[in-house]
């Protein structure tokens, strides 16, 4: 184990650290989880719009939903102004987030970025007339501006931004002599930068629609966007993709932010398009979304770690186990693991490397396929983080009571794979630091 142990730190973790330190993909991660509010106040719309439908639907309380009829339309509002603009706001929170990694003036990152955007969606919207489709010219589509925009936005975005902010450190700009405010000189400092950025995507999408004959993002969408989420349902994709946070957050890294822009532009497109079909009163269209990890795998934080302090608090006879068990069991009711993954440490610790890594696999994979047999609703509501386990899972299967189920039994599953190695834990001589036994004879 630990000659395991030590092969990957020396050949993983290089790879691991110089993803985590590439500044586009931290400020990629950054600019989704910047647009968190719009997520979760889209979602609790569609919480409060599906929760009046089953009880008319399921329960007959006509009378209850007919005065809920004024939450319901609000609902639809805050709807079309949050998750229906989804890849909107990340075009501009992308911008600013590159902005603030590149130390450019953030405020005109932003603006570039969504100009950028902008110029790469069609500027036209079909619509259903009389049982014809009928093309309105010089408008947009808002479809464009949900989650089918998203790779659009990332691209043109991170392209736009790119091109402004090769211009401001070159400092092409206009230099003025005389002292003006801040707020002025910084216009001044990104005018030319900007106009050539906005002016280089516009040349850009040009020669594309002049060459192909359609619009960069129809085209990226089918081309790109669509195949790619496509391949995230697979099976094998799934299961690499857990193995891979579990690696790095063994190895002290966060798995999730440096797996994030992958997580995210698949994952998360994916579960924004259940989120709308369930908006929609629609079957969800992708069986295994970015929530689905959360909700039926990672119990308390990424390997399932509420199940260990679970399993120590029951099993354990050490001291100082019991002790950081129940110091971190609030944090990790709530899916913050840090306490007992540094604490513990689970962290380059041979003995809980292969429940860290083998627990969430276990369950990932019986989730998968129990989705796919049709036996709980795939994941069609974004939660918060923080929410429990369990009630994360009812809430994000769209109130499925069989979601509460299979959460249950993956977590008694997930115990049943780390209590071996509590038990294994305390045969282990400890008179010293818990990661003494982890030493490098060779």
């Amino acid at each position: 184990m630990n000659r395991l142990v030590y092969w990957m730190e020396n050949n993983l973790l290089p790879i691991a650290n110089r993803i985590a330190q590439i500044r586009w993909l931290v400020a990629l991660r950054n600019a989704f989880i910047s647009v968190m509010p719009i997520t979760i106040a889209g979602s609790v719309a569609v919480l409060i719009k599906s929760l009046i439908d089953a009880a008319r639907t399921q329960l007959g309380w006509d009378t209850f939903a007919f005065a809920m009829q004024p939450l319901t339309r609000i609902s639809n509002i805050v709807w079309r102004g949050s998750f229906a603009l989804f890849a909107l706001f990340l075009s501009v929170s992308l911008g600013y987030q590159l902005a603030k990694t590149f130390e450019a003036n953030r405020l005109a990152g932003a603006i570039t970025s969504l100009s950028s955007f902008m110029i790469s969606v069609a500027n036209y919207a079909q619509i259903k007339l009389h049982g014809e489709t009928v093309t309105v010219k010089q408008a947009f589509g808002i479809e464009q501006f949900s989650t089918t925009g998203i790779f659009t936005a990332i691209l043109f975005g991170s392209l736009g931004f790119g091109i402004y902010v090769l211009c401001y450190k070159a400092r092409i700009m206009i230099h003025l002599q005389a002292n003006l405010p801040h707020a002025e000189q910084a216009a001044f400092d990104s005018l030319i930068p900007g106009i050539l950025a906005i002016f280089g995507v516009g040349a850009i999408n040009y020669l594309f629609q002049t060459f192909v004959g359609t619009y960069f993002g129809n085209w990226l969408l089918e081309a790109i966007q669509i195949p790619l989420v496509k391949l995230g349902q697979g099976f094998g994709v799934v299961m690499l993709v857990t193995l891979l946070v579990q690696v790095f957050g063994f190895f002290g890294l966060n798995g999730l932010a440096v797996l994030s822009p992958i997580l995210d532009s698949i994952w998360l497109t994916a579960q924004n398009v259940n989120v709308t079909a369930a908006r929609n009163a629609q079957v969800p269209k992708f069986i295994w979304v970015r929530g689905s990890f959360d909700s039926f795998a990672w119990f308390g934080g990424t390997g399932g770690t509420l199940m260990l302090i679970i399993a120590i608090l029951l099993f354990s006879k050490r001291s100082d186990y019991r002790t950081i068990a129940k110091v971190a069991l609030a944090p990790g009711i709530f899916n913050i693991n840090e306490p007992v993954v540094f604490g513990l440490p689970i962290v380059l610790n041979p003995i809980y490397f292969i429940p860290f890594i083998l627990a969430p696999l276990v369950n990932v994979a019986f989730s998968y396929w129990i989705t796919v047999m049709g036996l709980v609703n795939p994941v069609q509501v974004a939660v918060p983080s923080v929410v429990p386990p369990i009630f994360n899972s009812f809430l994000a299967c769209n109130y499925d009571w069989r979601a509460i189920i299979l959460a249950i039994i993956n977590m008694l599953i997930a115990l049943a794979i780390w209590a071996p190695f509590v038990f294994a834990a305390d045969k282990i001589a400890d008179t010293n630091h818990p990661r003494t036994f982890f030493s490098r004879k060779y």
